[in-house]
């Protein structure tokens, strides 16, 4: 293990066959198993007959909630159980199934992977997201997702308040030949995306990547700071930056609803990316964060491989979640 934190030796997979989809499926699976097992748990021996009745319905609600769906969808899916008239009786798996259909319902609208489509190139993608929420390894799955895209990349290093993330961000882009543009710790952000869209733009790159500082015990600083950044890439394009991504720790449950709440008025986020859903019981927080703020979420990770972070299925996502095969 290196100094930074991060493997030695690269983890950038070399050339070969790519992954199959049911190869990601059983990741998925595996990845929330302990979410599933969660919530498949919380709602063992609620059963019934034809209907549900207002206590079985309360009891399901409930579990749901527990189980970090948050109310709004616990509420939702619990309409839907209260329709539905289950022919040979509501046991765990036709429960389940209902369960999942109304998960997939609320996943559909929000499941939108990240394409690049800005004309004149880069998209430039802002990424922000708190300290520790494995915000500059996941541009670096993000850049790894765009070259297999055969889409050219370049970072900014735009977290210049904390030299172990620009060096982090530095050792990435190396692993993935791709270029970087940073300054000194404590430099002025706006200046390295700046000098980053400049390159970018002479480079012919198609996805310019910024890092953005993750500190928010003074909103107001950091407001300030991307208002700024705004404004300087308004200057070189108008429409920049194309994407404000917010990178969210699944293990975090509901208080990642809460940096939503902060982050949209601190920085207009345009999208999530929720990542570690594969060490935490809490990745129902994801079906909450649809429902609740309809933001498109790119992708998801669950795992620490440089592949781990990819866009969802959202049919396949709420059948892994309610644990249904």
């Amino acid at each position: 293990m290196s100094t930074d934190g991060l493997p030695a030796a690269p983890t950038v997979p070399e050339t070969g066959p790519s992954e199959t989809e049911g190869d990601w499926s059983d990741r998925l699976f595996g990845g929330f198993r302990r979410t599933s097992e969660r919530l498949t748990g919380n709602l063992s021996g609620i059963v019934g007959g034809g209907r549900l009745d207002s206590a079985q319905l309360d009891a399901l609600e409930d579990a749901l909630i527990m189980s970090d769906l948050g109310p709004r969808a616990a509420a939702r899916i619990r309409d839907r159980l209260a329709e539905e008239r289950f022919e040979r009786g509501a046991d765990e798996r036709a429960i389940m199934e209902v369960v999942a259909r109304e998960i997939a319902e609320i996943l559909r609208p929000v499941a939108k992977p990240l394409d690049v489509v800005a004309f004149p190139r880069p998209q430039v993608v802002l990424v922000i997201g708190v300290n520790g929420s494995g915000k500059t390894t996941t541009i670096a799955k993000l850049a790894h997702l765009f070259q297999e895209q055969d889409y050219s990349v370049m970072l900014a290093a735009g977290d210049t308040f904390r030299a172990a993330a620009i060096g982090q961000l530095a050792v990435w882009a190396d692993r993935l030949s791709i270029p970087i543009v940073r300054g000194p710790e404590g430099g002025d952000p706006a200046s390295v995306v700046f000098d980053a869209v400049k390159a970018a733009t002479d480079q012919g790159i198609d996805a310019l990547i910024v890092d953005t500082a993750g500190r928010l015990q003074n909103k107001r600083e950091l407001m300030d700071e991307l208002a700024k950044i705004h404004r300087v890439l308004g200057r070189l394009n108008p429409e920049a930056p194309h994407d404000v991504v917010l990178v969210l720790d699944a293990t975090n449950g509901q208080n990642a609803l809460s940096q939503i709440e902060i982050f949209k008025e601190v920085a207009g986020v345009s999208g999530l990316i929720m990542t570690k859903l594969d060490g935490t019981a809490r990745g129902g927080v994801l079906v909450a964060a649809a429902e609740q703020y309809g933001l498109p979420i790119h992708a998801i990770g669950v795992g620490e491989k440089i592949d781990d972070l990819r866009p969802f299925n959202p049919d396949l996502l709420a059948r892994v979640i309610a644990g249904i095969a």
